[in-house]
């Protein structure tokens, strides 16, 4: 398929999307199938074109003042791919299998416009029914931190220090271009541009042997902040596929006793090939059956407890822009409640000194420092360990750490715009009576 062609499918996949509201990884599947003619190269560089709409769909629709699939993908090549007008002049040609011309309204729009004036829930690419809550975490820079939510993240990876270390990782990757992460230390980046195709990492030696996993930055560093020590008993309560149980494994550097477990058996059925690829020894699965709680026989002997709470993913809108245009009210309700559950489930768990990771890939203060203060509210013989305290475990970056985060008496929040991450909150609760 030629450029301009490709132009022209996710033209048509966008108003699918739109028109029967369906999914967009549903809507490019069935995309595929009827359409095979297309290869890898082509498939692969028109879902980037969609996912970058749906990253732009309010601002791109404001750009063009035009809200039509055509209107948004023009405008998303130039606030998401910085193209000028002659560029696509010379894709929307009215070829054949090419978009139409660009119009007259079109050539102005995109000559005079820009999003200088626009509300936050545009410039910032959210549901407008979210804008009281992103206002009340971000104030006036919440267009910016929303906007920073909307680009194309980067293939974040962690070292397994069970296995290699991140000098050979970094040598065996170098025709990916891997780069150390700022913050984690056994982290590394991949930078990918606007229309760049993931790199097969899963075909990789090093992925093959267990010697480096799939994580977001943000992602490492929450488990990091849990100081989980060799020789510790460790419970992750909501592991599902195993992405922090395994980080968590290597910060005990294979000793002392981590047990995983999830609510929802279907979310753990990875997590045994995952531990296994890893080389995670001293890890122990339990698998819910019925009303049995499988964590009965061990109540009061964890020294953490790790949350990775379920939440509405509002930190991971780079890598699920379809997921915040999808987004419902009632799923926030829902999320608190499922939060407070989890962290009562907690409670009984942890012995006298013990401490509870609370995490969520969320940047909403009702799923972060709210859920905190009321859970200590309920449960005072808990106290939040102080954030300048997680973040010492960065060593000699905690001090950068500091000024770029958002700094809370609940915790940590990271931010892409702040820190360069998905948006993550990490608070340590610590049983002191």
């Amino acid at each position: 398929m030629t450029p301009a062609a490709r132009l022209s499918a996710a033209i048509e996949l966008i108003d699918t999307i739109e028109k029967d509201r369906v999914p967009a990884a549903k809507a490019l599947k069935e995309w595929g199938t009827a359409h095979r003619f297309a290869g890898s190269g082509d498939r692969a560089a028109i879902a980037g074109l969609v996912w970058d709409v749906l990253r732009r769909y309010a601002s791109s629709a404001w750009l063009m003042d035009a809200d039509t699939a055509r209107g948004r993908l023009i405008g998303m090549l130039r606030l998401e791919r910085d193209m000028d007008a002659a560029t696509m002049g010379a894709l929307f040609d009215g070829s054949r299998f090419a978009p139409a011309p660009l119009t007259a309204a079109e050539q102005a729009a995109l000559a005079s416009r820009s999003l200088k004036d626009a509300p936050a829930a545009i410039a910032g690419d959210y549901p407008d029914w979210l804008d009281p809550y992103l206002a009340k975490v971000f104030g006036d820079d919440r267009a910016a931190e929303a906007a920073a939510m909307a680009s194309r993240a980067p293939l974040d990876l962690r070292v397994n220090t069970l296995k290699s270390n991140r000098d050979k990782v970094l040598k065996a990757l170098a025709h990916l271009h891997a780069k150390p992460t700022q913050w984690s230390a056994t982290g590394l980046r991949i930078a990918l541009s606007a229309d760049a195709r993931n790199p097969g990492i899963q075909a990789e030696e090093d992925f093959i042997k267990g010697a480096v996993e799939v994580q977001d930055e943000g992602s490492q560093l929450a488990a990091q902040f849990t100081a989980a020590k060799p020789g510790e008993q460790v419970i992750d309560l909501c592991a599902g596929a195993g992405g922090k149980t395994l980080a968590l494994a290597a910060l005990m550097q294979g000793k002392g006793r981590l047990i995983a477990t999830d609510r929802d058996k279907r979310q753990l059925a990875p997590i045994h090939e995952r531990l296994s690829r890893a080389g995670v020894h001293n890890a122990d699965v339990r698998t819910p059956k019925g009303e049995v709680d499988p964590l009965a026989d061990i109540r009061g002997s964890a020294d953490l407890v790790v949350i990775d709470a379920p939440c509405t993913g509002t930190g991971t809108w780079r890598r699920n822009p379809d997921a915040k245009w999808r987004m419902r009210p009632g799923a926030l309700e829902i999320r608190l409640r499922d939060q407070a559950e989890v962290l009562e489930r907690a409670v009984p768990l942890v012995k006298s000194g013990g401490r509870i990771a609370y995490i969520t890939c969320s940047v909403l203060s009702e799923e972060n420092n709210e859920q905190v203060r009321a859970f200590v509210s309920r449960h005072p013989e808990f106290a939040v360990v102080p954030p300048e305290q997680t973040a010492s475990v960065l060593w000699d970056k905690a001090e950068a750490f500091g000024e770029a985060a958002l700094q809370s008496a609940e915790g940590w929040l990271m931010t892409p715009r702040r820190t360069g991450t998905d948006g993550f909150f990490v608070s340590i609760l610590k049983k002191v009576s």
